[in-house]
C-alpha cells in the first residue's frame, strides 16, 4: 500500500491534483476543503493516501491529515459506501462532525451529504458506531448538539441554516444555553 505521496503539484482540478513524484504524474482525488488547502502549481506537499484498486482502475485519494484518511478508510467499511460517497461525506463535513454524528446517533448531520439520505445515515451510523466507540472521549460532546439540532428542526428551520449554526456551536455547553446561541444567530439573519 502506498501510505503517502510527496511532491509537487503540476495541475490541479475542483476534485482533485495531480503530483509530481521522481518524474511520474500521480492524480489524486481530493476534498474541495484539501484541495484549497493544498495552494498553487508548483507547491510541494505531502499527501497521506489511499489507494483504491478496482478491477479497471488504481485511483489515489489523499488527504493533507493522516486521521482524515483513516477516517475514509473507516467509512469504505460500512456497506454501500464507495471512496466516492466517503470521499463526499469528508468533503461536506469535518472528521470530528462525521465522529461526532456517528456516535451521537445524528442521522440529520450526515443527510447534508449529497448522495446520502436519511436511510443511509441510519444505516451508516449502526455500522461505524461500534467502531468508533471509545476512539475520543470529547466526541460524546455531539448528544446535546443532536438535541439542538432536533428542536431547530421542530421550529421549521432548514438543514442548511442548522448545519451551520450547530457546527459552530460548543459542543460541551448546556443544550439550553446552545439553543440560545442557535436561537439568537438564526434570529439576526
Amino acid at each position: 500500500m502506498i501510505a503517502s505521496l510527496r511532491g509537487t503539484v503540476v495541475a490541479a482540478m475542483s476534485d482533485r491534483v495531480v503530483l509530481e513524484v521522481g518524474g511520474v504524474g500521480f492524480e489524486v482525488r481530493v476534498t474541495p476543503g484539501d484541495r484549497a488547502e493544498i495552494g498553487h502549481l508548483g507547491t510541494e506537499v505531502i499527501m497521506h493516501t489511499h489507494l483504491y484498486v478496482r478491477e479497471d482502475a488504481l485511483d489515489f485519494y489523499g488527504f493533507t491529515v493522516g486521521s482524515d484518511r483513516d477516517l475514509f478508510r473507516l467509512l469504505l467499511t460500512a456497506s454501500g459506501v464507495g471512496p466516492k460517497v466517503a470521499l463526499a461525506v469528508l468533503g461536506a463535513l469535518t472528521a470530528d462532525e462525521v465522529r461526532r454524528a456517528v456516535v451521537a446517533e445524528d442521522a440529520a448531520a450526515l443527510t447534508v451529504v449529497p448522495g446520502i439520505g436519511k436511510r443511509s445515515a441510519q444505516k451508516l451510523i449502526l455500522e461505524l458506531r461500534p467502531k468508533l466507540a471509545g476512539a475520543e472521549a470529547d466526541v460524546m460532546g455531539g448528544a446535546p448538539l443532536s438535541q439542538v439540532r432536533e428542536a431547530l428542526e421542530g421550529l421549521g428551520y432548514s438543514s442548511g441554516e442548522i448545519q451551520e449554526i450547530v457546527g459552530s456551536l460548543p459542543a460541551d455547553a448546556r443544550v439550553e444555553d446552545n439553543l440560545r446561541v442557535a436561537l439568537k444567530a438564526l434570529a439576526q439573519r
